[in-house]
């Protein structure tokens, strides 16, 4: 019980869900539109390039959100910025309702991207500052936790709303965090942190300068390569999952009844690794949970069986999202917080370079008849790479203050 201390303390119980909600909507438009895809192929009759173009250009679109929130975040706060962005992508997806052609809906996703992309570095960097230092990487893992929930919402909404009442329902509802931000305004606040540092507020050139300095070069390059190999492997993947499940021959109904099955197995992925994070470690956690996201996607690539499919998908949805939140809880760890938020948007949008190749690259392979088995094993051989490089180049960031060990000059 010691070990959720942090759930008892109402203000920082308060932060956790006010900002794990607004992930949970992020997760569930980022979810929905795997769905969407699928249903929109049959109706708006999309190839497979193009529909990993549609999902390479809401990728964009968070590469672009990821890097401009993150600077906007140091100057302007965190909370200002989560807030913007969180309005951004709620009005961009109920807009995507009223889309009448594939250049439309295109545009409108790239602006849902960007809001989308902003959100998820800012909420972590907000609750990493906000809570004490044993806490901070269960914290974050716990907010990254209620991305399950919202898969899980959006598995919900493609399998109960999509088949009845069509994929424009969907998009409606996406809208509906806009609502939520007039509630977070008041909810959230910046962290004491970073409120102290105001009056020293480092220009653009000097926040870009620094994550490139020889004290955080080391980190800045391992992170970037985690988060590209992460970011491409998961979106190459899931964004997939559904379409995936109907080249392997089941219908779109019982395809997204799978799909909402192994969605469920993120939550325990994610409560396991917020338990490790604190008792082992960040390293431990990202090295562990990311080999055996490589052998699950391996497994799920040549399972042929319906019970080789879910067992395989439920074990790469556990260890897949445990990964991601480690990886959440390990980036603001490795910056000062003059630079926190430039350091963790950047490395995000870097990652979010890797979201756009990744279903795109899998669409041309679906068009040019490339095996699924294939397809996974270029998803094995990336997250193993993701893995090595945190094992070889990370630090261990668990109890540690970048702020106190550098003072002023970390900068």
């Amino acid at each position: 019980m010691r070990n959720m201390s942090l759930l008892r303390e109402p203000k920082q119980r308060k932060l956790l869900f006010s900002a794990g909600l607004s992930w949970l909507f992020d997760a569930m438009e980022v979810g929905m539109i795997s769905f969407i895809v699928t249903a929109l192929a049959a109706e708006w009759q999309l190839g497979a390039q193009q529909i990993g173009l549609l999902m390479a250009i809401n990728s964009i679109g968070m590469a672009a959100g990821a890097a401009i929130a993150g600077l906007m975040a140091d100057r302007y706060g965190r909370r200002a910025i989560l807030l913007w962005t969180l309005l951004i992508f709620s009005i961009a997806s109920g807009l995507s309702a009223l889309a009448t052609g594939f250049i439309a809906l295109c545009v409108l996703r790239f602006a849902a991207g960007f809001g989308l992309g902003g959100e998820l570095p800012v909420a972590s960097t907000l609750v990493s500052e906000s809570v004490p230092i044993k806490e901070r990487g269960r914290a974050v893992v716990l907010l990254e936790s209620f991305w399950a929930c919202g898969w899980i919402a959006a598995a919900l909404i493609a399998y109960f709303i999509i088949p009845h009442y069509g994929w424009r329902m969907a998009f409606l509802i996406g809208a509906a965090p806009a609502l939520y931000a007039l509630y977070l305004r008041r909810a959230i606040q910046d962290a004491p942190s970073y409120t102290e540092q105001q009056s020293r507020k480092l220009p653009f050139t000097e926040r870009i300068s620094s994550i490139w300095s020889t004290k955080h070069r080391r980190a800045t390059v391992m992170l970037w390569i985690l988060w590209f190999t992460v970011v491409f492997s998961y979106y190459g993947m899931f964004l997939w999952l559904p379409s995936v499940m109907v080249l392997k021959g089941f219908g779109l109904v019982k395809s997204f009844q799978y799909v909402l099955i192994m969605s469920l197995a993120q939550l325990p992925g994610y409560f396991t690794a917020a338990y490790f994070i604190e008792k082992f470690g960040r390293k431990f956690v990202l090295v562990t949970f990311l080999l055996l996201t490589a052998g699950s996607a391996l497994w799920f690539g040549s399972a042929e069986t319906e019970g080789m499919l879910i067992a395989s998908g439920i074990c790469l949805s556990f260890f897949n999202l445990g990964a991601w939140g480690g990886m959440y809880a390990y980036t603001p760890e490795l910056y000062p917080v003059a630079v926190r938020g430039t350091g963790v948007g950047l490395a995000a949008s870097f990652g979010r370079v890797g979201g756009i190749i990744g279903p795109y690259l899998v669409g041309i392979l679906v068009a040019g008849k490339m095996e699924i088995h294939n397809i996974f094993m270029i998803f094995f051989v990336t997250i193993i790479i993701g893995a090595l490089t945190v094992l070889f180049f990370g630090k261990e960031t668990k109890g540690t203050d970048p702020d106190k060990e550098a003072g002023e000059q970390a900068v």
